[in-house]
């Protein structure tokens, strides 16, 4: 029989929104009940939007825990996409409420935590946890887009999340870049040099717009 003691609990933490041109990259902490399973877990990119959703809900409604943590595109700007990342899974971490046994984070590298942590390359496609985790931090970083969208509609954020889409490069091209575009990522730089800034919009960091999740 599986302990259900915190201190045997296994938190998995991964992102979303590295490759995009604008708004935050967001991560998510989960730590799996031993005896609520969840069929179907796997890498959200492999997922379709309907079933990622609906995999939201039931990891939401089943796991012992879970957090969200973001870090802006202007922390992205100051700090680059990847100390940004690991800022954010710090931020998701640090609302673990209880001692655990390990972290386990996708990718190359582990944020400085307070617990072991194991970096492992493409877990969010080989350890459950850790695919959970890249659905809750795709699912609700999908859900921010479409609601800046109402801010920034004529960039179609609802559409491509901010990825460099041609639509989304267009958009870049004829209207420059919003408040809640990277700026040192290179299609928003190269923009920027020869058109300013969009002057419409609400800046994101400092409305501190949370969308609701879906």
């Amino acid at each position: 029989m599986e302990s259900t003691h915190p201190s045997d609990r296994v938190v998995g933490i991964d992102e979303a929104g590295r490759g995009s041109l604008a708004g935050p990259v967001i991560a998510a902490a989960v730590v799996l009940h031993p005896v609520k399973t969840i069929d179907g877990l796997q890498d959200s990119k492999k997922l379709s939007p309907k079933r990622r959703e609906d995999l939201f809900t039931e990891i939401t409604s089943k796991a012992v825990f879970w957090a969200i943590g973001r870090a802006s595109a202007g922390e992205i700007d100051r700090l680059n996409i990847h100390q940004a990342t690991l800022l954010a899974m710090s931020r998701a971490w640090k609302s673990v409420p209880f001692p655990v046994e390990q972290v386990l984070v996708d990718g190359l590298h582990c944020p400085e935590l307070a617990a072991p942590c194991k970096a492992i390359v493409q877990g969010d496609r080989s350890v459950p946890v850790i695919s959970a985790a890249s659905i809750l931090a795709k699912v609700t970083r999908d859900a921010e887009m479409r609601a800046y969208h109402a801010d920034y509609p004529e960039y179609g954020f609802d559409r491509h999340k901010g990825y460099p889409t041609a639509h989304h490069l267009d958009a870049l091209h004829a209207h420059g870049p919003s408040d809640l575009h990277r700026k040192s990522y290179g299609p928003v730089r190269d923009t920027l040099a020869v058109r300013p800034q969009h002057p419409e919009g609400r800046n994101p960091s400092s409305a501190g717009l949370q969308p609701p999740l879906p």
